[in-house]
C-alpha cells in the first residue's frame, strides 16, 4: 500500500528541485547576458579609441607650408576666433546713417581696426627677424662737461615743458572710423595679440612668415564676413568669397592649400584604419578581461 505521506513529501521535494534548477539556470543566463553586454560595451570603447586615434593621424600636418600649419593651429586651438566673434557680434547699435541691412559703422570699424592691428603687430617682428641679431655698438665718445652743463655754449635749453602722454586708444585708432568699434577692437586685440605673436615667433623661414601673415589677415576678413552673414540671418556665401575659392581658407576642420602649391605634404598613406584590419578585437578583449 502506497504511503500517501511519503508520496506527498516526494512530490514537494521534486517541485523544490525543479524550482532550484530553474533559479540556477536563470542566474547563469543572466550572468551570460551581463558578460555579453560588458563585452559589447568594451568593443564599443575600443572602436571609439581607435577611431579617435585615426582622426588624430588624419588631422596631423597636411599642408606644404609650415606657416599655414602654424596658422591653422592658431585658429583651431586658441581663443582668437572666439574673442573677435564675441566682440564683433556685440556691436549691434545702428546709427541713422547706417544702411537698413548689412554692416554697421561700429562693426566695420571693429573689423578694420583688428585687421590693421594684426598687420602692424607682425611687421616689427618680421623686420627684426630679417635683420638678425642687433649689433652692440661699443665706440667710446669723450665728452668734456663742466660743473654746470647749462654753461656749455652748445647746450640748448628747452625748458621744463611737460610732455602730454598720448592716449593708447588714439594711437591704435584709424582716422574716420567709429570710436565704439575702435575701443572694443583695442580691448579685444590686447587679449589675442600675445598668442598671435607666440605662434608667429616660432617661424624663422621668410616664406613661412609671409604665408602666415598674409593668410591670417585673409582668413580673419573671411570670418568677419561669416559673422556678418550670421547676424543678418543670411547663410548664403557672399560673392566675394565665391570669387576667392582659389585662395587659402583656414576654416576650422577645413583643409588649407598654399598658393605656391596645392599638393599636400608627402605623408605615407597609412592610417589606423589599416591597422584595425589586422587587429583581433576578441583577443584584445580576452587579454583585458
Amino acid at each position: 500500500m502506497i504511503d500517501r505521506k511519503k508520496l506527498a513529501q516526494e512530490l514537494i521535494l521534486r517541485e523544490n528541485i525543479r524550482k532550484a534548477i530553474k533559479i540556477v539556470k536563470q542566474k547563469r543566463t543572466s550572468a551570460r547576458l551581463s558578460d555579453f553586454k560588458d563585452e559589447n560595451r568594451l568593443r564599443e570603447v575600443i572602436r571609439s579609441l581607435l577611431s579617435e586615434g585615426q582622426s588624430a593621424v588624419a588631422s596631423a600636418a597636411k599642408h606644404d607650408s609650415t606657416g599655414i600649419n602654424a596658422l591653422e593651429d592658431l585658429l583651431k586651438n586658441t581663443n582668437v576666433l572666439s574673442v573677435i566673434e564675441t566682440g564683433y557680434k556685440s556691436l549691434t547699435t545702428k546709427d541713422d546713417d547706417d544702411p537698413p541691412e548689412g554692416q554697421t559703422k561700429q562693426r566695420r570699424s571693429y573689423e578694420n581696426h583688428i585687421l590693421s592691428a594684426v598687420g602692424k603687430s607682425l611687421a616689427p617682428e618680421e623686420s627684426r627677424k630679417e635683420a638678425g641679431e642687433d649689433v652692440e655698438i661699443t665706440e667710446d665718445i669723450d665728452i668734456d662737461v663742466g660743473d654746470r652743463p647749462e654753461d656749455d655754449p652748445d647746450f640748448i635749453d628747452v625748458g621744463d615743458e611737460e610732455v602730454e602722454e598720448a592716449d593708447p586708444k588714439e594711437e591704435f585708432g584709424l582716422n574716420g572710423e567709429d570710436k565704439t568699434g575702435r575701443n572694443r577692437a583695442f580691448t579685444d586685440f590686447a587679449d589675442i595679440e600675445k598668442v598671435i605673436l607666440t605662434a608667429f615667433d616660432d617661424l624663422d623661414n621668410p616664406s613661412d612668415m609671409a604665408m602666415f601673415e598674409e593668410y591670417l589677415i585673409k582668413n580673419l576678413a573671411l570670418y568677419f564676413e561669416k559673422y556678418e552673414n550670421e547676424l543678418a540671418g543670411n547663410v548664403d556665401a557672399p560673392e566675394a568669397a565665391l570669387d576667392a575659392t582659389a585662395d587659402v581658407g583656414v576654416d576650422v576642420g577645413v583643409d588649407v592649400e598654399a598658393e605656391q602649391g596645392s599638393e599636400e605634404t608627402d605623408i605615407p598613406e597609412f592610417t589606423l584604419q589599416e591597422v584595425i584590419k589586422h587587429l583581433n578585437i576578441d583577443d584584445i578583449i580576452e587579454n583585458l578581461l
